[in-house]
Parts: structure tokens; sequence; C-alpha cells
């Protein structure tokens, strides 16, 4: 009777074992805009965010426990078109719902299919895209859901981001890589990027002098860099543009500095576009 009353407790200790690790109201996402998303709708929901704090979410390998906690949740969100090959592949095998935030956006091309990349995925920097990411978000979690108080936040930001880039002396951005065509397209901007789409590549001599020639025809005052990403291509170009540098983030993650400091994707943006109306003497 005794190993019977053991064998049941253990075997209802594995469940609730099983049920934490899943559970109906887990919900994994590739990477912290997606979280963010998530988490700021659904308090309530386990919100596991597969890239680290500090990684690029680009490169990202994924651990056979993260590859188990993708089959296991009860939602997945994720972002094909090659962002993230590696959680593309595994989420093939969730069990949950899955939800591809890339799915019927108007979205830019990749030229040459760069890096594995079929489309250009920042879409989450423009926050009017980025709204109906949320609605696709709220659609999918776990009730209850709270999605109004975020989307009045994401039309106060589109709103700001008009009014302070509305009257500036230049339209030239200078990026380390081509994260921002969504948002400079939504606002007016050029983006004028050193790399492409996948911030490792790496432009070959004579791209990185086209690029510089075409900076210096801007009178481009700032070279943008990435906290994420080695700064050593900005620094060159801004050494020989006369330019200095300045960090336009693209949000693809936060530092472990930035989680610690309380740091969001709203906070992030406002940063962004005070970035951007220094650099480009916006009144």
């Amino acid at each position: 009777m005794k190993s019977r009353i053991v064998l049941i407790l253990i075997t209802l200790e594995l469940a609730a074992c099983g049920a934490s690790a899943g559970g109906k109201n887990t919900v994994v996402a590739a990477f912290y805009p997606l979280a963010f998303a998530a988490q700021t709708m659904s308090p309530s929901a386990k919100v596991e965010n597969l890239t680290p704090p500090g990684a690029e979410p680009h490169d990202l390998e994924l651990t056979p426990q993260s590859v188990a906690r993708i089959e296991r949740a009860s939602v997945v969100l994720y972002l094909s078109h090659g962002f993230q090959p590696a959680v593309s592949d595994a989420v093939k095998s969730a069990g949950g719902r899955k939800v591809d935030i890339l799915h019927g956006l108007p979205l830019h091309s990749a030229s040459g299919q760069e890096a594995g990349l079929t489309a250009d995925p920042h879409v989450w920097l423009d926050p009017v895209l980025f709204q109906q990411i949320v609605r696709r978000v709220a659609t999918a979690l776990p009730r209850p859901v709270h999605t109004a108080p975020l989307m009045a936040d994401l039309r106060a930001l589109d709103r700001d981001y008009r009014k302070g880039l509305a009257h500036c002396a230049r339209r030239d951005i200078v990026t380390s890589h081509a994260a921002f065509g969504y948002l400079a397209q939504r606002y007016g901007l050029r983006q004028v990027p050193i790399t492409g789409l996948a911030p490792e590549s790496e432009p070959t001599p004579k791209q990185l002098e086209h690029v510089i020639q075409l900076v210096r025809r801007t009178h481009a005052t700032t070279v943008f860099f990435e906290r994420l990403v080695s700064p050593r291509l900005a620094d060159t170009v801004a050494r020989e543009v006369g330019a200095h540098t300045a960090v336009l983030d693209p949000i693809e993650g936060l530092t472990p500095s930035e989680q610690q400091h309380g740091e969001t994707y709203l906070t992030l943006m406002r940063e962004n576009l005070a970035a951007l109306r220094k650099a480009l003497a916006c009144r």
C-alpha cells in the first residue's frame, strides 16, 4: 500500500513539473519585441524569450532545452523569411499554436536573399506595423488579454515620431546595418546602411568605399551603431567622413544593463527618436 502511495505521489509530481514546463498558459517568443508584447498584454501568462539578454537574435542557435520549450508551449511567436532559421525549423514540431508574425504584412524584399533572408524582418521598428503585430499576438494569447494600454502607447509613439521628425535639416540616416527601412519609410527618412539586413555581413573594400562616398554626399554628421554588434565599421566610416557615432537601437534584444535598468521597447524607441532628432538637426 505504501509503495502505491509513493508511486501516485511521484506521478503527480511529474505531472505538475510537466504542466509548469509547458502548460496551457506558456508562450514562447523568438526574441525580445514579441516577448515584450505578449507579457505586456497577458501578465498572467508565462512568457519565455528564446533569445538571451545580450545575444544577437539573427545568429541564435537553440539548445535541446529550448527546442523542448517550443514543442511544449501553448503558443509560439516567431518570424519567418529566414530571420532565425533555427527557430523556424524547431517550430515545425511545435504542438501548440504557431504564429508567424510576418505573415500578411507589407514586407520589403531582401536583395539577393542576403544571408538566407527573403524579406526585411525589422517590422517592429515601425510603431504602426507593430500595432498590427500586437493585434495578431493578442488573438493567440491565453486569456485574459489587455490590449488597449499597449495600443494607446504605440499610437502615442507614432504621433511623437511624426511630430519629432517633421522638420529636420537632414533626412538621411547612416546606420551600421539595414534595420531601419520600415521606420525610415514611415517618417520620410532615407536609410544609408553600411551593411545589409544581416548585421554580421561584411562589406567588401569596394562596397565600403562606395558607402563612404555616399555618406559624404549626404553631409551626415552622425553614423549610427548598435549595442549588440561591434561598432568597428561604423567607427571606420565616421572617421573617414569626419562624423561622430551614436547609438540607434534596432531593439532586437535587451542588453543585461538595459534589462537591469528597466528599459523596454517603448523607452528604447523614445531614445531612438531623441538620437534621430539630434543627428538630423530637427526643430
